[in-house]
């Protein structure tokens, strides 16, 4: 596994994706004094005396209960016990890892008071494989992802369960046979743990970069589809793009036709063709999928800021010895950019399953009936077809906006919430429908290209075609289409349609 070296406040999007597809992040050693420093303010406050919200007070609705100094560790503990209160089924153990290296880089920037010995807990539990079992829901956005991060933070102390490689083992167990021990919580310490927006993030990030995988392929699948259908590269010219200037729209042109560059496909009838302009799904895709892309680019941009962020409260500035409480958890920003990745991935799979829906259309495409030689006696593409469509509806339904719901929590002192946990958790099933969709169209482009006789398409989409060819032969006769169906989506979850191509294309990082 790769490692991954963790510079708080200066996290590149590459480590944080690297992280999440298994790499393993060590923490600056430059940021000890900081975090040591950090610590000390904290003992230092206290011994002022003086009500300090999360360090000798309740929390939340209870902030303005004192708490004794005989009862500080046991608050803390008390914290994270009643607010490991989450639900469901467990989150995705790469989604968690991410997690835990977006606290480990936020605490360690030396704002939340947290001592040295817990931080390398967190990484310790990042290099030995140990990933806490923590329950997908449960969380509304705000004071933080408190039941997820409490659910982690209860490990932490010898509580709940943890995932070591494929076994689910008690905490104790787990840590002991990887020569750790429990923490016992210092003041603040718990809170710092359970504040901070974590969980959505990772869950962001993690639909983020398969939303830009999904992307990428999509482009190749449209560019085969469009060949396919023997459309034309006239609405990929570099001067209806530049007019318009928005940058998605003028890099997704240049991809296409850099894919279709050299296609005697489309040679084959560049003159005389009878038709005019070709339905929206093939001639608008630099319009609708160059703004999926810049989308995507805003939400990374956010998503970025974020992952390198301090989302605690209180934050304690050591220079003056101060806790100053504010509301850096609120994951309005995390909430928007998911729901902005949300709206991106339903249009990549919509405009697809609009293509693919042409391409079995004999009235719009010119192919035969459903992509087969012999239609009647076969069904070919029919329910493919059918199967793309309600993927496509599943995820209009998701599609809706998490960030203007919110619901009053702890008797109103919350009164209003991000919803970007629901905002983000929903992304990798959407992405998982879109891929799909993006499975049935690299099928039944390649398909629709094998009608080609004696032609061949570009040399970059032949290799894709060949990727897939080695996997899953043309259709003759009806046959079980499962799996070739599963073939095709993992080829596109894996990337392996883009390095198919060989080609750079444009992502949320270019």
């Amino acid at each position: 596994m790769t490692d991954i070296l963790l510079v708080p406040g200066k996290v590149t999007m590459a480590a944080w994706r690297a992280i999440y597809r298994g790499g393993v992040p060590h923490l600056d050693p430059a940021s000890a004094p900081i975090i040591a420093e950090s610590a000390a303010s904290v003992a230092r406050i206290l011994a002022r005396g003086a009500p300090v919200y999360g360090i000798n007070t309740g929390f939340g609705k209870l902030a303005s209960v004192k708490i004794e100094s005989g009862d500080l560790a046991r608050l803390q503990r008390n914290i994270v016990l009643s607010h490991a209160a989450g639900t469901g089924a467990p989150s995705p153990v790469a989604v968690i890892r991410l997690m835990m290296a977006l606290k480990l880089a936020s605490l360690a920037q030396g704002a939340s008071g947290v001592r040295p010995e817990t931080i390398a807990l967190i990484e310790a539990y990042l290099a030995k494989g140990l990933t806490p079992v923590v329950p997908a829901q449960g969380s509304v956005g705000a004071s933080g992802d408190l039941a997820p991060l409490a659910h982690m933070a209860a490990t932490m102390i010898g509580v709940g369960e943890i995932f070591s490689g494929n076994r689910r083992l008690s905490a104790e167990v787990a840590l002991g046979e990887v020569g750790l021990s429990p923490l016992v919580l210092g003041p603040k310490e718990g809170l710092a743990l359970l504040n901070g927006t974590q969980f959505s993030c990772a869950n962001a990030l993690a639909g983020l970069f398969d939303a830009d995988t999904l992307f990428q392929s999509a482009l190749v699948t449209g560019a085969l589809s469009t060949e396919a259908a023997r459309g034309t590269d006239a609405p990929f010219d570099p001067r209806i793009h530049a007019l318009r200037r928005h940058p998605g729209q003028i890099a997704v042109g240049e991809a296409l036709r850099r894919l279709m560059a050299g296609s005697a496909i489309r040679a084959s009838h560049r003159e005389d063709d009878p038709r005019v302009q070709d339905p929206y799904c093939l001639r608008c895709q630099p319009q609708v999928m160059g703004a999926a892309l810049d989308v995507l680019r805003q939400a990374a941009s956010t998503l970025l800021i974020e992952a390198n962020g301090v989302s605690d409260n209180p934050l304690i500035f050591p220079e003056t010895d101060e806790a100053l409480s504010g509301g850096n958890f609120h994951a309005e920003p995390v909430a928007f950019a998911a729901d902005m990745i949300a709206l991106a991935v339903c249009e990549i799979g919509s405009i697809a399953e609009r293509r693919v829906a042409m391409l079995v259309d004999p009235a719009l495409s010119g192919l035969p009936a459903f992509l087969t030689p012999k239609p009647g006696l076969n069904s070919g593409f029919m329910i493919l077809q059918v199967t793309a469509a309600a993927l496509v509806s599943e995820n209009k339904q998701r599609a809706y906006p998490a960030s203007v719901d919110s619901i009053p929590t702890s008797a109103n002192q919350e009164d209003h919430v991000s919803m970007a946990a629901h905002a983000s958790r929903r992304l990798l099933d959407m992405v998982a429908n879109a891929s799909a969709v993006i499975g049935i169209e690299l099928l039944a482009a390649a398909q629709g290209c094998d009608f080609a006789v004696g032609l061949k398409s570009s040399e970059v989409l032949e290799a894709v075609r060949a990727c897939l060819r080695a996997e899953v032969p043309m259709l003759q006769d009806d046959r079980h289409m499962y799996p070739d169906m599963e073939a095709a989506n993992g080829l596109v979850r894996s990337g392996r349609v883009i390095a198919a191509c060989g080609l750079e294309l444009p992502g949320i990082s270019a």
